[in-house]
């Protein structure tokens, strides 16, 4: 056999090494780069390389269909050939697959696939390192210490099928997460972001946020557990919404398993979730959160199917100006419940139609209110109302007619996410945000800050 390593040449030889009657091959090229720091003064650093390979076999029979999924890292063109007989030999043996659709075929070639891989490297850093020195030194003067840590990935994706399909995408993910303390440790404030190449993002800027928190740190207050006005800025919102996106399948929604689930039967699409005209959409060319433009699905399961691969997404609205309008579906289910083919996008964006943005919104605050800084251990209690429960973190402060004037304690939440928007009396304006409690798995999102009259804060927590 001729020693391939390519790419896009370890597909084309998987495609050609296939006995049973479909294959879809998935090579993903992963590269990385971090840097790490603590007490104002860098820690590690590192550039990774990788390399998986995902194959789908399929095996018509009687019955149906059945596929079989092997994925393995570091292979070589000498592991080729294992690898695709043993997805042969999980086809042969499994059951009709429930999911199983022909493989998706038409789809134009992606002109760049046979090109090498994208990759990041210490580069990523070449702007960003040095403002985040000068950040650690005004941290040092103002009696604070910067911990975090910076990461970027890059992953090429060739998708090549036994149809003709022939795509790839390649995919920037970075993330900055930073947090000041004060030198005896009592205070803590966090900052984080989302970008594509670390070029839109100012250490000095994250800095100056964290300090001006540290400082109304300085006064404490303790309040009971209630129902507080609640400022949830963008990364809060994003963490409840995603939960909600991922909470969104058609299927489960008809079965009557979900939020979703209208009582009696059917689904609760083209009911109105939100007073306010707000728009819950993905979109694989939004710019700043661009995405795969078509599905990647290296397992199947409620929101994905592997026989979709390389199916093109479009711009979809699941909310639209406050009503319901999609619920997620693969070909499969969409086939199943009668509702158009919706499949998941990895991004989200909210739009309100809101200018303000949560500085004016804390300004505009008339009476007694809380900020948030952000969410996390987010769980679900009641999936038939999407209630949640979860911490604060890192900050929660005080607002009293339109000025913060200290920080309170920690509380546990309650709430659905659906609920909430129902209630929210004002969004602010859509920014790029990271989602801290799901920020290892979705990290392209854009959301406003929202104005909840009554947030329930069910408990008070000891947390930080």
């Amino acid at each position: 056999m001729s020693r391939v390593s390519k790419p896009y040449e370890i597909v084309e030889r998987a495609l050609e090494l296939s006995t049973t009657d479909g294959l879809v091959v998935i090579a993903d090229e992963h590269s990385s780069a971090n840097l790490r720091w603590a007490g104002n003064a860098l820690t590690t650093n590192g550039v990774t390389r990788g390399r998986t390979l995902t194959v789908i076999a399929t095996v018509d029979g009687a019955k149906g269909t059945a596929s079989g999924v092997v994925s393995r890292s570091a292979v070589t063109a000498d592991d080729l050939e294992p690898l695709v007989r043993a997805a042969e030999a999980a086809a042969r043996g499994a059951g009709p697959a429930e999911d199983a659709q022909p493989l998706v075929s038409g789809v134009p070639s992606s002109p760049d696939f046979t090109d090498a891989p994208a990759e990041t490297g210490s580069e990523v850093f070449a702007d960003f390192a040095p403002a985040l020195g000068d950040a650690f030194a005004r941290a040092r003067a103002g009696g604070r210490e910067l911990y975090g840590f910076a990461n970027h990935e890059l992953t090429s994706t060739y998708l090549g099928t036994s149809t003709g399909l022939r795509l790839r995408h390649d995919q920037p993910t970075g993330t900055l997460e930073l947090n000041a303390k004060s030198p005896d440790r009592t205070r803590s404030a966090w900052a984080g972001r989302s970008t594509r190449d670390f070029k839109d993002v100012d250490p000095a800027a994250l800095d100056a946020e964290l300090a001006q928190r540290l400082r109304w740190a300085e006064r404490r207050i303790e309040l009971p557990a209630g129902r507080y006005e609640t400022l949830l800025p963008p990364t809060a919102v994003a963490d409840l919404l995603i939960y909600q996106l991922w909470s969104s399948t058609a299927r489960d929604a008809v079965e009557g398993r979900t939020v979703f689930s209208k009582p009696g039967g059917g689904t609760r699409l083209g009911e109105t979730l939100a007073p306010l005209p707000l728009t819950l959409r993905s979109d694989p060319h939004a710019p700043g959160l661009e995405s795969s433009p078509f599905v990647i699905a290296h397992s199947s399961g409620d929101s994905a199917s592997v026989f979709d691969n390389g199916l093109p997404l479009a711009p979809t609205d699941w909310v639209r100006e406050g009503k319901l309008e999609r619920l997620t579906t693969t070909r499969h289910t969409a086939a199943l419940t009668g509702l158009p083919v919706s499949p998941a996008i990895d991004n989200l964006v909210l739009d309100g139609g809101g200018e303000r943005s949560l500085e004016e919104m804390v300004a505009a605050t008339t009476g007694r209110a809380l900020l948030l800084t952000c969410l996390w251990y987010i769980r679900e209690v009641d999936p038939a109302t999407l209630l949640l429960t979860g911490l604060t973190r890192d900050g929660v402060y005080l607002v009293e007619d339109g000025e913060v004037v200290g920080e309170v304690n920690n509380f546990r939440f309650n709430e659905s996410p659906v609920d909430l928007l129902s209630r929210a009396s004002e969004a602010g304006r859509t920014e790029k945000t990271l989602p801290r409690e799901w920020g290892d798995w979705f990290t392209r999102a854009a959301m406003p800050a929202l104005r909840i009259p009554d947030f329930n804060m069910s408990s008070v927590s000891q947390g930080v």
